[in-house]
């Protein structure tokens, strides 16, 4: 046999077992890639609610009671179940008015003889009235009066008067005793001493 053609079958036999081999090799790689498992994906983190450990409920509120010594507020709120929260309002206070009463008489001759200094309206038996003026003001062991407007002859010299053992005595000039008085009916009631006629003074 030649030597080229041995040389040939030789190359040919060389060039057949180097595909075989390169053959093998890369039917082994993609075997082994595909007993390799694929990467699995993850899932995404959830972020951390509260506490670790604790758990996610619902959150309820309630009102703070008022501190020790401290009162309610004047309008209470009232908590609706499943609506709104609805504040009462409290009672408007009460206004109290109090019945002004008219003033009362002053008190007469109560208080011995300043109870009796003053202006008065002396009232006759005929009914006729004129003023009658005791004044504070003494005049020897007396004190001065004075009188308008009387028809009454009695009244109208009256200049002094003075206050014993609780009457009032009307003088005329010279001492004479015009009238007298006692307190009685918010006023002082009497009669001229001359006529015996009843005689009233009122303020």
């Amino acid at each position: 046999m030649p030597r080229s053609y041995l040389s040939t079958v030789a190359v040919l036999a060389l060039a057949t077992a180097l595909s075989a081999c390169a053959s093998s090799r890369f039917d082994a790689g993609t075997t082994r890639a595909a007993a390799r498992p694929s990467a699995r994906a993850l899932p995404p983190e959830e972020p951390m609610l509260g506490a670790p450990g604790l758990s996610a409920g619902p959150v309820t509120s309630a009102p703070l009671a008022p501190p020790p010594g401290a009162s309610a507020s004047p309008a209470e709120v009232a908590a609706n179940p499943g609506g709104p929260i609805v504040a009462e309002p409290a009672a408007p206070p009460v206004q109290q008015q109090a019945a002004i009463a008219p003033p009362p008489p002053p008190p007469v001759t109560s208080g011995g003889r300043s109870g009796v200094v003053g202006g008065w309206t002396a009232r006759d038996a005929t009914g006729a009235t004129c003023r009658v003026t005791l004044a504070s003001t003494p005049a020897l062991d007396l004190y001065k009066a004075s009188s308008a407007g009387c028809s009454n002859k009695d009244l109208a010299k009256v200049t002094a008067w003075d206050y014993r053992d609780g009457e009032v005595y009307l003088y005329q000039p010279g001492g004479t005793v015009a009238a007298r008085l006692r307190p009685g009916g918010g006023g002082l009631d009497g009669a001229l001493s001359k006529s015996g006629a009843p005689l009233t003074l009122a303020r």
